[in-house]
């Protein structure tokens, strides 16, 4: 374990948290200009132990593909259009680390098809306009749609066997997919900071940041272990800290912040280890979300592959509590609390009664009834083979809103100061999957002298896509998809149905 000095050191960029986050733009920095010092400061004893670990995620690789969330109006695409291309950008800078040598494809991507499954007449209708607008956007060729129980039944057998054959079903299926273990990515991205002379300081808890009059940050904090105090001196900070980001966030009195506010919201899943029933559900299965319920509770039946296993995850099932993190402290969400925004939670919480009342009904339910949404999905599900396993703890975001005081946000938001010295991540999915769009925005609010100078030159030769403003073409869809394909070592799940609509 390496120890910091009892002087305050002077770096580049100090990056707070040893998530998917922080490990991105530890990478980037460290590829863009070799000669800075990096330090990434993680209070657990490893990277990765938080959000981004692989069970504490679906590990899913958010093409918009899927996610029936990302569409409530299905002829409106923007969404789910905009997660695709972020997710393509990202792939395009793994498969650029590959190509040098740096990272090791097989330890943390794997092809997957993702389907969608929907059932009643209402759900299938609203699928097919689903499919027809997405069909006419190059960067969802290849999807696939049908209401025909035989053909799903070849994509995804789990979800049809035992299934009433006069149940109205249908599913899209694209074969092209991914699934990703975020943990074993993190761990990777980061030996290439400690590989170029940048350090990973476990087991160091952040507790101050104050700024001083020439711009630079003094970052304060105790080491877990020792329970003695550090300080480092920075140029530049990020808060990758998960849902404790918002709490440093405050601590560093940055206005960008005032009246923000997080709801925690806990997840578990049921999980199958079962080889005989992993080997028949190679897929990630989506379906549509309760009424009611935030976006991350739609439920999904996934494949998973972790440090090599296969297993099968279905939930996520909503738990509660006040932590900020998955191992934090059951007092996190109160020290958040400040005057301003206090009316910004309640206005918000006022306006999602509904939200609240499906969460607590959510708690409530038993295992017995856990079960029965599997098989929903599952229909003949053994809960013998099944095990609930805890995931990681998330933050709805909350922020000030002129017309309705207060609103909860989905998604992610980056925020940085006006001077570009402090930035910081807050929300929640599909953060992991769009890591690469985010800290490329990042760059160009932060550091715009250097990224017009050099930094965008690089990252346009190691990620085409990020280049081109216009939307993509079928061909440059087709290109793209199919050199990363090559580069990640994936080879899609294609079979004798791709491209058939049955009407």
């Amino acid at each position: 374990m390496t120890t910091i000095p009892p002087q305050p050191d002077l770096v580049d960029a100090v990056l707070v948290g040893g998530g998917i986050m922080s490990a991105t733009l530890g990478a980037m920095l460290t590829l863009l200009e070799p000669g800075w010092r990096v330090v990434v400061l993680e209070r657990a004893a490893d990277v990765a132990t938080e959000s981004s670990g692989p069970w504490n995620n679906a590990g899913t690789g958010h093409a918009g593909y899927c996610e029936l969330n990302y569409m409530p109006d299905p002829d409106d695409a923007t969404a789910a259009a905009r997660a695709s291309r972020q997710f393509q950008l990202s792939r395009q800078w793994w498969a650029h680390l590959v190509g040098r040598g740096l990272l090791d494809p097989d330890t943390f991507i794997h092809a997957t098809p993702h389907l969608d499954l929907v059932f009643g007449a209402r759900d299938v209708a609203y699928l097919r306009r689903r499919f027809q607008t997405l069909s006419a956007d190059p960067l969802f060729t290849g999807l696939e749609f049908s209401d025909d129980p035989a053909t799903i039944a070849r994509w995804a057998p789990l979800v049809m066997a035992g299934r009433d054959p006069g149940e109205s079903v249908a599913a899209t299926r694209h074969p092209a997919d991914t699934d990703v273990d975020f943990g074993a990515l993190t761990r990777g991205l980061t030996r290439i900071v400690t590989g170029h002379g940048g350090r990973v300081l476990l087991g160091h808890e952040v507790r101050t940041l104050r700024q001083h009059a020439d711009g630079s940050w003094l970052v304060g904090g105790r080491n877990t272990k020792t329970r003695t105090r550090f300080q480092l001196r920075a140029k530049f900070v990020f808060i990758g800290a998960g849902d404790y980001a918002l709490r440093l966030l405050q601590r560093a009195r940055l206005p960008e912040v005032h009246g923000y506010g997080v709801l925690p919201v806990g997840a578990a899943f049921l999980r199958c280890a079962d080889p005989r029933v992993v080997a028949r559900h190679r897929v990630k299965v989506y379906g549509q979300a309760p009424a009611g319920a935030p976006p991350m509770s739609v439920p999904h039946l996934d494949h998973r592959t972790v440090n090599g296993h296969q297993q099968l995850l279905f939930g996520p099932y909503p738990t509660f509590s006040t932590k900020l993190l998955k191992h934090g402290k059951r007092t996190d969400v109160f020290t958040t609390l400040r005057w301003r925004n206090l009316p910004v939670l309640a206005a918000a919480l006022a306006q999602n009664l509904g939200l609240v009342r499906y969460l607590i009904t959510e708690l409530l339910r038993p295992k017995r009834g856990k079960v029965a949404q599997l098989r929903r999905f599952y229909p003949t599900a053994d809960p013998r083979q099944w095990e609930l396993v805890p995931a990681g703890q998330r933050a709805q975001l909350v922020t000030p809103d002129p017309a309705r005081l207060g609103v909860l946000r989905s998604g992610t938001e980056l925020v940085t100061a006006a001077d570009g010295s402090i930035a910081g991540l807050l929300g929640a999915s599909p953060g992991a999957s769009t890591a690469v769009a985010i800290i490329l925005a990042l760059l160009q609010r932060c550091f715009p002298d250097r990224w017009a100078q050099s930094w965008r030159a690089r990252i346009d030769a190691a990620i085409p896509g990020h280049a081109r403003d216009e939307p993509w073409s079928a061909d440059a869809v087709a290109d793209g998809l199919a050199a990363t394909a090559a580069a990640l070592r994936l080879t899609p799940h294609y079979n004798s149905c791709a491209g058939v609509e049955k009407m």
